[in-house]
């Protein structure tokens, strides 16, 4: 993967001293960053924050920027430190004296809690989560119902699939197939649905976030990890879906199958595990709208991206819900056409442009960001 890196260090052959040495180099640079940006366009940042948020700033910009750590960072900081502590709290008192379910060592959860406490839980959870999303400027979210009229290759409907979803009952869905913009695509779908994530499993060693998501039912995984340990977690998330397309006391599963955030234009490869159930799914669409600062996170800084979205008076997010998408039988055969059918359609009334390319070629992109910021 290196060899296709562009050159990040160019030296140009012949080249007099003097005056003229930076001009070249500066020109090498610039073209290496075009060549970057059209290669790895879904993880590109077009703002005026630039590439990883650290982009030359106007005047006006660094003003507003000031003005907003010194005055409206630190009531936001307090507002969702509170709201976080106060749910943490909550999900103690319902989880207290309960034993968790355990799928094994490094999975347990409290996500098939019944009677009030998991009312408390999951009713707390989507107001909570709404009223975080509004501390942090989205006021108002725009929400639309859309019905595909023009299908590609295979409609999400045939007549088949309508005789099946009767012969069902109309039984929900098992699954939510979201695509993954940034982090706080979390917050909303716990905000409406309130469903179990697939999470590092380092997140439930986390303070407060720990307790959050096991009462979420969150399947925990090791992303670095080679062993057989995949395996068993996409088990997991089949079995989870399953329950949850037979059975609406349970949790429903919601998972981004791209498996990485972009920068909220392109619509990545989909991974087959939420599709291996044969179970119906939902496709939502998430897009942010924005003037000055991306709420997208695809090649900035954790820490950076937090402080802007606070230092932000106003964001805005769109959710489009598309029908449930009911697979024909070739579909529930072939998960891999199952998961580029229901892409295809996202896509398609998204708006969203299909790219090749995954995590792996996203991390080859930051390594060559931070290369050609190291030079300046």
């Amino acid at each position: 993967m290196e060899s296709e890196l562009p050159d990040l260090n160019p030296k140009p052959p012949n080249q007099p001293e003097g005056n003229r040495d930076d001009r070249p180099l500066l020109n090498s640079a610039t073209a290496s960053s075009g060549e970057l940006e059209k290669k790895f366009a879904a993880f590109v940042r077009r703002d005026v924050y630039g590439a990883m948020g650290r982009g030359e700033l106007p005047t006006r910009e660094k003003f507003l920027l000031g003005v907003a750590l010194v005055t409206l960072v630190p009531v936001r900081v307090v507002a969702v430190t509170t709201i976080l502590l106060l749910y943490y709290l909550i999900c103690r008192v319902c989880t207290m004296c309960s034993a968790p379910n355990r799928e094994d060592e490094h999975q347990e959860d409290y996500a098939h809690i019944v009677g009030w406490r998991r009312i408390v839980i999951v009713q707390c959870g989507r107001a909570l989560s709404r009223l975080m999303l509004f501390v942090l400027g989205f006021y108002w979210i725009t929400q639309s119902y859309r019905i595909p009229h023009v299908h590609n290759e295979t409609p999400t409907t045939t007549p088949t699939q309508e005789n099946n979803a009767q012969s069902e009952d109309m039984k929900r869905p098992g699954v939510i197939i979201s695509n993954h913009v940034s982090y706080l695509d979390i917050l909303y779908h716990m905000s409406t649905s309130f469903p179990s994530f697939v999470a590092k499993r380092s997140v439930a060693k986390l303070p407060l976030v720990g307790l959050i998501s096991k009462c979420l039912g969150c399947v925990l995984v090791q992303r670095e990890s080679k062993s057989s340990d995949f395996k068993g977690v996409s088990a997991v998330v089949t079995e989870r879906i399953r329950e949850a397309h037979q059975n609406t006391s349970a949790p429903t599963m919601m998972l981004f199958p791209e498996g990485t955030t972009t920068n909220g234009d392109f619509l990545l490869p989909f991974k087959t595990g939420g599709f291996l159930a044969k179970a119906p799914v939902l496709p939502v669409i998430l897009s942010y709208h924005y003037q000055r600062f991306s709420p997208a996170w695809e090649s900035i800084s954790g820490v950076r991206h937090v402080i802007f979205i606070l230092c932000q008076f106003v964001n805005y997010m769109e959710v489009t819900q598309l029908p449930t998408y009911y697979p024909s039988q070739q579909e529930q055969d072939d998960p891999k056409l199952y998961a580029n059918n229901v892409r295809r359609l996202m896509a398609s009334e998204g708006n969203l442009i299909l790219s090749d390319i995954g995590l792996a070629e996203k991390r080859i992109y930051h390594a060559a960001l931070n290369g050609l910021f190291s030079q300046c």
